[in-house]
C-alpha cells in the first residue's frame, strides 16, 4: 500500500524513477554438503535459507542498508509467509542464484518475488515470494516503514 495512501496497494508501475519490480538483484551461493536431504538433493528447507541468505547480502550491497542498521533502529523483518514452486533439484557442488525483487510494498510490509537458477544453464529450480512485515523490535508489533526506508528500498 501506498505510505500516503493507506489503503491503495504501491505496485510496479505506481513508484516515478526507479520503481518496484524493476531491478532484480542478484546473489550467487553453491549448494553446501548439510543441505542435502536422504534424496541426494537440496531439502525443501533450504531454499528459503537461500532466500533469506540473499537477501542479507542484498539489503547491505544493493539497498545500502544492511540488517544490522535496522536492528540500530530497533526494528526488523519478520517474514509472515512465503511461497515456493519447486521446479528442479540442486545438487551437491552446484552454484546458483538467487534473484529477488520487492514487487509490492505496503504500509508495514514488502512482498519479495525471488527465483533460484543453475548457473550453469540458468534454469528455474525453484521460484515464489515472500511477504516481510516490519517490526518494532521492543514491543514486537509491526510498524509503519519510513518514508526514507521506502524511497530507499522503492528502485
Amino acid at each position: 500500500m501506498r505510505l500516503d495512501a493507506p489503503d491503495t496497494p504501491v505496485t510496479v508501475n505506481d513508484v516515478p524513477g526507479p520503481t518496484l519490480g524493476r531491478t532484480h538483484f542478484v546473489s550467487e551461493m553453491q549448494v553446501r554438503p548439510d543441505d542435502i536431504d536422504m534424496f541426494q538433493h537440496v531439502h525443501s528447507s533450504r531454499y528459503l535459507d537461500y532466500v533469506l541468505t540473499a537477501r542479507f547480502d542484498q539489503m547491505a550491497r544493493c539497498y545500502g542498508m544492511a540488517m544490522e542498521e535496522f536492528l540500530k533502529l530497533g526494528l526488523a523483518w519478520f517474514q509472515r509467509s512465503a511461497h515456493v514452486e519447486f521446479k528442479r533439484p540442486l545438487r551437491l557442488g552446484e552454484r546458483f542464484t538467487v534473484t529477488t525483487w520487492i514487487q509490492e510494498m505496503e504500509k508495514d510490509s514488502v512482498r519479495v518475488e525471488f527465483e533460484i537458477r543453475r548457473a550453469e544453464n540458468q534454469k528455474i529450480c525453484c521460484d515464489g515470494h515472500c511477504h516481510y512485515t516490519l517490526v518494532n523490535v521492543a514491543t514486537g508489533r509491526a510498524e509503519a516503514i519510513p518514508d526514507w526506508i521506502a524511497t530507499r528500498y522503492a528502485i
